[in-house]
């Protein structure tokens, strides 16, 4: 079995390389032969996972939320991190960190809220170090914070579907800042606990833009998008050798809080929920052959299908 590290190695760790052979061994693929996929995963939302710990970046609302609960509801302890709390939210839209967690232990887990902004490298690092100590492992990271739907969320319909010439720098900024490069540090910090744990994985949720949405989606949040997708499938190739899987995870149209805002505007037909996206996740990471998928861009609808699960209710 692959030997963990403590919280103090991995603070060593940190400024190393970790040992790619002791990573690989007894790292144990399960064989699925003369099992079905969907009988090895189709309790997506009521097994019991109680070992496995898992921490969801952006969770005080929306997808985020979404996938803490699932996860709480399969009886992992998920750490829930955003900039929302009960001291204070970051616009008008409900939820905080702190509600979060307490759902997901009314679920059956152990949910721990954390109040980050996930732009603080030093805060993003004192999480890690705090599950390290608490736990010495991480089976699970869910990239999810995304500052790019601020100004949306705030009632910015029109500047959001304005081509990209009239939109202000400032949303490219929050898209990049307070999205791909936070995913990009929380990765960074976290993997050599990772690494330390058999079966994790990374899941970076980023969304489908197809070549006709370009032309409304705008050109800073195709970018940002491409540029999540591009580091999931980056850091794929660099932790294969360590048994660590990192997909990216490209939810449909979901009926989050800032979502239903503009539902006047859009068609929910085909939608899913919040709670949907978490099942996928979490039958995902019940899969045996989840090693095989690193690397991939999956859809929730290509997962629901796989995994036979209900994402719209």
């Amino acid at each position: 079995m692959r030997r963990q590290l403590s919280a103090r190695e991995l603070a060593r760790s940190c400024s190393r390389e970790a040992d790619p052979e002791r990573a690989a061994h007894g790292s144990s693929a399960l064989s699925a032969a003369g099992v079905s996929l969907r009988a090895m995963t189709q309790s997506a939302g009521g097994g019991d996972d109680s070992e496995r710990v898992a921490w969801v970046t952006g969770a005080s609302r929306g997808v985020g939320r979404g996938i803490a609960r699932a996860l709480g509801q399969a009886r992992w302890t998920v750490y829930v991190t955003a900039r929302s709390s009960a001291a204070g939210r970051t616009g008008h839209l409900p939820g905080t960190v702190e509600e979060c967690a307490q759902a997901i232990t009314a679920y059956g887990g152990r949910g721990v809220g954390v109040v980050c902004d996930h732009r603080d490298d030093e805060a993003v690092a004192a999480v890690a170090a705090r599950i390290a100590a608490e736990h010495d492992r991480l089976d699970l990271l869910v990239n999810n914070a995304w500052g790019g739907y601020e100004r949306l969320n705030a009632g910015a319909w029109e500047e959001w579907n304005a081509p990209f010439w009239q939109q202000p720098i400032e949303l490219f900024d929050a898209m990049f800042t307070g999205g791909v490069r936070t995913h990009y540090v929380t990765l960074a910090r976290c993997t050599p606990l990772l690494i330390a744990t058999a079966g994790s994985a990374v899941v970076t949720v980023s969304f489908t833009v197809t070549d006709t949405e370009r032309q409304t989606l705008g050109a800073a949040y195709a970018a940002a998008k491409c540029a999540d997708d591009r580091l999931a499938q980056s850091a794929a190739g660099q932790l294969r050798r360590y048994r660590v899987a990192s997909v990216a995870l490209h939810p449909g149209l979901v009926r989050t809080e800032g979502v239903m805002q503009y539902a006047d505007h859009l068609d929910l037909d085909g939608s899913q929920s919040p709670e949907g996206v978490g099942r996928a996740v979490v039958a995902l990471m019940r899969d045996p052959g989840l090693m095989d998928l690193t690397g991939q861009v999956l859809s929730v609808a290509e997962l629901a299908e796989r995994y036979d699960l209900d994402v719209a209710s």
